[in-house]
């Protein structure tokens, strides 16, 4: 389809984590078409589309949503503790509750298919990779840096080390454990069912993707808005 088809009021140039940020609907829309807008958020919408074989006039009017209602509205806290504070309570959360739910029943599926499954086998390995990697990496969050960053917006001037080195390190931890989540998604062929399939294997591949979606939107508060508006901060409290 071409632009002229389109109505298109979405910017090429716009970047994915900052559409997303403007209308976190948008999330979604971009899941459909397979673009991540979270741990590689910075490419322009134009770029992403045309490296993933997408047409990028397509996507942009897919993403324009129109005004949200007040139902509808989803909105980000402004507040930098008030937004850490929201990631913990709603994704960390989750994963805590999640990941050894998950984890026992990948188990079980594999135990009961892994003979004609053998790719299960590969699954189970890799979910405890994503696992290891995403316990310390919350915790160090929970801990460290989330409370750093409510203390420094309270007040600037008791901040005596940088954010830039810890966010440099958290965005390369959500670099890596995307990656690995990517993996999984590959491994089970975009979570498609077998036709041999038992009820605990279904559920498995829908909480499965279910995680990924979450992962993402929580690696997208983090990495595109967050720690953006911490380190915005930082340099105008220097």
């Amino acid at each position: 389809m071409s632009r002229s088809l389109l109505s298109v009021t979405v910017d090429f140039d716009a970047l994915l984590g900052d559409l997303v940020a403007e209308d976190p609907r948008r999330s979604r829309v971009l899941e459909k078409y397979g673009l991540d807008y979270c741990c590689d958020g910075q490419r322009p919408l134009g770029d992403a589309a045309r490296q993933a074989g997408l047409d990028a006039a397509e996507v942009a009017a897919a993403l324009n949503l129109g005004e949200r209602t007040a139902a509808g509205a989803v909105a980000y806290p402004r507040e930098n503790a008030a937004l850490a504070h929201d990631i913990v309570d709603v994704h960390h959360a989750y994963m805590w509750a999640e990941m050894p739910q998950l984890a026992q029943l990948i188990d079980t599926v594999h135990r009961v298919h892994g003979a004609r499954h053998p790719e299960l086998a590969e699954l189970q390995a890799g979910f405890t990779k994503a696992v290891e990697a995403l316990e310390p990496h919350m915790t160090t969050e929970e801990r460290v840096v989330f409370p750093a960053i409510s203390r420094f917006e309270k007040d600037p001037s008791a901040q005596t080390e940088s954010f830039e080195e810890p966010i440099r390190e958290l965005r390369a931890e959500h670099s890596e454990i995307g990656h690995l989540f990517k993996t999984l998604r590959s491994l089970t062929g975009d979570y498609a069912v077998p036709e041999d399939a038992c009820a605990s294997y279904r559920a498995m591949l829908a909480r499965l993707q279910d995680m990924e979606h979450d992962l993402h939107e929580h690696i997208h508060k983090e990495n595109n808005v967050l720690f953006p508006q911490v380190l915005a901060l930082e340099k105008r409290a220097t």
